[in-house]
């Protein structure tokens, strides 16, 4: 695992992104490609449903991007990728919190000729948690190129005003109208990124980029598995509400408890005392 040396951490603050290749072996690639088929099925290995399963096989239209949200409650290989240690370690230090803990994560996989995710900004999304804030780590399962449905970015939009959460972000006609609108109000004139790399590579990145991925115009999927963090110190917002996130909240206080939202690393070195023999319990099949 690289660690964060200053020059990685001068790029993150500046473009809002940082780009490591090769993060994850070979195994971890094709044990976490082979469990995708079968969370898409509902065949889900701790028998628990996840969160947010907005693509089903035999429902939905093929040309849709398939997403999981908390995959790791219901399969562990997916489990020991976003709850790893190293995880929380990045993501606490790039964003300067004591810690990290899960917010979320999403399994993605965009078929060939999948359609797009719109350009948004995760924060836009966090309203229900104090601070109002998440850092992302993205993780590729396939080769990445431009104009086959990568994960793009807008260097710098990490410092644009927070906007609201877009008008629509499963298959767009435009992916990038509400990208293009923030930018006007701050007379920007935005340059897209598209990452490009090998099957393995992670991309952090800040809760307030602008990021999507448009239509995948290859003859291969894009697969990848998204931690979405935030700090340790995070509790629930009493001016927010999530419709799904909120039936966690513990009556009469706002704290979170580690049972949903595991905390991953802190700098004093507590991590949730589950999680390893929790990740360690692997569907062999």
């Amino acid at each position: 695992m690289r660690s964060l040396d200053e020059q990685s951490i001068e790029t993150f603050n500046r473009e809002g992104f940082l780009v490591i290749e090769n993060v994850l072996d070979d195994d971890q690639i094709d044990s976490a490609r082979e469990r995708f088929p079968k969370l898409f099925r509902g065949e889900f290995e701790t028998g628990l449903q996840p969160d947010e399963w907005n693509w089903r096989d035999g429902r939905d239209a093929e040309a849709l991007t398939r997403q999981i949200c908390n995959g790791w409650k219901s399969d562990r290989t997916i489990a020991a990728l976003v709850l790893a240690e190293w995880v929380g370690d990045m993501c606490a230090r790039l964003r300067d919190w004591p810690g990290a803990r899960i917010n979320q994560d999403n399994v993605l996989w965009k078929p060939a000729g999948g359609r797009p995710l719109g350009f948004h900004q995760d924060d836009s999304y966090q309203s229900w948690i104090r601070p109002n804030e998440m850092m992302t780590c993205w993780m590729t399962l396939d080769d990445t190129r431009a104009g086959h449905g990568t994960i793009e970015y807008v260097p710098g939009s990490h410092r644009w005003p927070l906007a609201a959460p877009v008008a629509t972000f499963h298959a767009p006609e435009d992916p990038l109208a509400d990208m293009m609108a923030a930018a006007a109000t701050v007379g920007a004139s935005p340059t897209i990124v598209p990452i490009e790399v090998p099957a393995g590579s992670i991309v952090l990145h800040h809760g307030r980029i602008w990021h999507g991925s448009r239509d995948n115009h290859g003859d291969l999927p894009r697969r990848s598995v998204v931690a979405h963090c935030m700090s340790s110190e995070a509790t629930f917002d009493e001016r927010g509400h999530s419709p799904i996130y909120n039936r966690y909240k513990l009556a009469g206080t706002d704290r979170m408890d580690e049972s949903f939202f595991p905390i991953l690393w802190t700098r004093s070195g507590y991590r949730t005392a589950w999680l390893d023999s929790y990740c360690m319990q692997q569907d062999p099949n």
